[in-house]
């Protein structure tokens, strides 16, 4: 079995080194990662400048490689120029700072790289990791978290698709594991309907002018079902089974339009 690994936090994140190390007796590993942090990138392809890669070693010392570009051309290139076979499953994280809701699908990178290995036809698992600490969620580089019960989450869905592959009409995963779970249960859910309530900071730069930050605070519940609720307020861990038809449904169209 072969396995593409790639994040958004950035090939040296300490995420990307623990789902390596998660999934490492689960078949041929290959690290492709953006070179910096591009968290918020969502599905954003690079088409107006070149994109390079550069051979580089992770903290063990395995080769990985280095993509000065966005998540989804780290897959890109993972599967149609660095891997001799395509891989059996990609795997985007594990990404420091849950992914939940309706709008992280079209802005987390993490997601964004496993929605575009299902694209090329290959199963892809999204996995984020629930942070109490906001300042961690986007630093580039190494952060001391325990990522123990993260693998051991990741390890048994990754060996799952491998072994049966994905249900008919799912083409990619998203998980997200608690800081502090409840217990190993890992509980079916369906989007929730954001994950932050967003805010915009205004300041003016030394000359006066205008400038703004977009922020945001958790959303801390949603409707039972939800992964914002499930994670959230009743602690499991999280898989939510995505298509890449979003086609709302055409029989209310055809009313509407008629």
């Amino acid at each position: 079995m072969r396995i593409l690994i790639t994040n958004d936090d950035g090939v040296n994140s300490s995420g990307i080194m623990a789902t390596k190390k998660a999934v490492e007796d689960l078949g041929e590993i290959q690290v492709v990662g953006p070179a910096t942090q591009q968290s918020g990138i969502g599905h954003a392809l690079t088409l107006f400048e070149p994109v390079r890669v550069t051979a580089t070693n992770l903290a063990d010392g395995s080769e990985a490689y280095a993509v000065s570009g966005t998540p989804t051309d780290s897959v890109i290139i993972g599967i149609y120029e660095l891997a001799c076979e395509k891989p059996d499953l990609v795997i985007s994280g594990i990404n420091i700072g849950e992914n939940l809701g309706m709008s992280e699908l079209t802005t987390s990178g993490t997601i964004g790289a496993a929605m575009e290995a299902a694209v090329h036809g290959v199963p892809a698992l999204a996995v984020s990791l629930e942070v109490s600490r906001g300042d961690i969620k986007f630093h580039d580089g190494h952060v001391d978290i325990d990522f123990s019960h993260a693998q051991k989450i990741l390890h048994r869905v990754a060996k799952r698709i491998l072994d049966r592959g994905l249900p008919e009409g799912v083409d990619f995963l998203n998980l997200n594991i608690p800081s502090s779970p409840e217990n190993d249960k890992i509980k079916l859910t369906r989007l929730g309907k954001r994950m932050y309530k967003i805010h915009i900071q205004k300041r003016r730069d030394p000359r006066g002018r205008p400038y703004y930050w977009i922020d945001g605070d958790p959303v801390e519940d949603d409707d039972e079902g939800t992964d914002v609720h499930t994670l959230r307020s009743q602690g499991f861990p999280t898989l939510t089974p995505i298509s890449l038809d979003c086609t709302s449904q055409m029989h209310t169209m055809k009313e509407w339009l008629d």
